[in-house]
Order: C-alpha cells, then structure tokens, then sequence
C-alpha cells in the first residue's frame, strides 16, 4: 500500500484524478471493457458530456482516458509508481469541473506501488495493450471512430508530460528513458508496425511540437458543449 504525497494528490487532482468515492459513480474500467456494457457505458458518457453523438462521446471519453495514461507515465518519471489496480477498481464518476458535469476518474491510495528498474518495459507493454489498446479496440465496436483519433487522444497529453519532465533536471534522466521506451519499435510490437507515438512525434522534441498542428487527426472536442477546438488541431 503507497501513502500518496499532499503533492502527488495535487496532481492526480490537475488530471481529474481523485482519490476519494466519487458521489455520482457511472461505470468502471472493466464495464467499459465488457462487450454486453461497452454500449451502455458509452450512452453514459454522451449524456454526461452532452455529447452530439456517439462517435463525439467515444472521443471525449479518450481524451479523459488520456490524462489516466499520462499520469501512469509522468508517475513512472517522477517517482517510480504506478497504479496498479484491477480494472474494476478504476471507477468513472460525473463530477461538476469548471461549473460543468465532466466524466473524472476516481482511484483508491492503496492501488499504487514501487515499479523495479527490470520490470519497467513490462509495466510500459502492459499500459500500452492492457489499457490503450483493449479500451480502443473496445470502443470501436460501437462507436465509428478512427484508431488514429484514439491513440493521438492519449498523445496529446503524453507530449505536454514529456515536455514537462525533460525541462526539470530532478526527472529529465527518467524521462529520456522512458521516451527513448515509447519510440522503440519492439514496444509496440502486436499493437502497431511501428511506435505510433514515434511516428506522432515526428522526429521532433516533445517541446519543439507545442502549440503546432501536430496531431492528423480531429478530436472534436470543439462539438462538446463547455469545450473548445483543441490546440494541436489540424483543422485550425
């Protein structure tokens, strides 16, 4: 069991993270993952997001996702912890966020652990297929919605973290790694051909790539009600 840091709570809580019982819980991780709820749980969170339509909703609730897998990663980076529950323990909860409703995250303390220097690559292929890559595929049975959309959801934040943690000398070690890991081609094998946060990243520095048309993908966040056009969008 980890006792989280004031400042790790902080955090969780900037990502829409929180650690307490959410009041208005939806679904869980493992709802979302299995095919008689995947639906239903999509239903969800079109209303909760008053999302248009389905394929909208399915995009929203990638982006919500995203901001779990980039604190997995900045986690990693920062002090060699990630949570670590069973899917059914990852509850999605309407919580009112800037005067609205949003669909937030909701993990208990205790699920957090100490990752080993020799077991990393295995926590990163775990994150990428056990959780990116399931939820995708999932989604994708009842919403239509480009692959690409999804994966450049959770990359938006991914690129905004690095960026973060390559200019802070307490975590730039770390976090070179941890890129240089996310860029091999070996990681991604069975996802992709080739890493797709590579290909993303074209070449380029984390910090080279902000505020620029980096995605090739829309994300609709400017058809949810309460959101706008989102920074990296090729359509601006």
């Amino acid at each position: 069991m980890k006792n989280l840091t004031a400042d790790q709570i902080r955090q969780l809580n900037m990502y829409s993270i929180y650690t307490e019982q959410p009041e208005r819980p939806l679904f869980t991780l493992q709802s979302l993952l299995d095919p008689k709820q995947t639906e239903h749980v999509l239903t969800t969170v079109q209303a909760i997001s008053d999302s248009p339509n389905r394929t909208v909703a399915a995009s929203y609730f990638m982006r919500r996702l995203g901001m779990f897998i980039a604190m997995q990663f900045s986690n990693l980076a920062m002090y060699d912890e990630i949570w670590n529950g069973q899917h059914n323990r990852l509850v999605f909860g309407a919580k009112e966020e800037y005067g609205k409703l949003a669909v937030s995250m909701f993990a208990v303390e205790e699920d957090w652990r100490t990752v080993d220097d020799e077991e990393r690559r295995d926590v990163f292929r775990r994150i990428l297929v056990e959780v990116c890559g399931a939820v995708i595929q999932q989604i994708r049975t009842v919403a239509s919605i480009s692959p690409l959309t999804l994966w450049e959801n959770i990359f938006g934040f991914l690129l905004w973290q690095y960026h973060v943690l390559l200019a802070n000398p307490a975590t730039e070690y770390e976090a070179r790694a941890d890129l240089d890991m996310l860029k091999d081609d070996a990681l991604w094998n069975g996802i992709a051909p080739s890493s797709l946060f590579a290909t993303y990243l074209k070449g380029n520095e984390p910090s080279a790539l902000l505020n620029t048309k980096v995605r090739t993908t829309c994300c609709f966040s400017k058809d949810v009600p309460g959101l706008i056009q989102c920074g990296f969008c090729p359509l601006r």
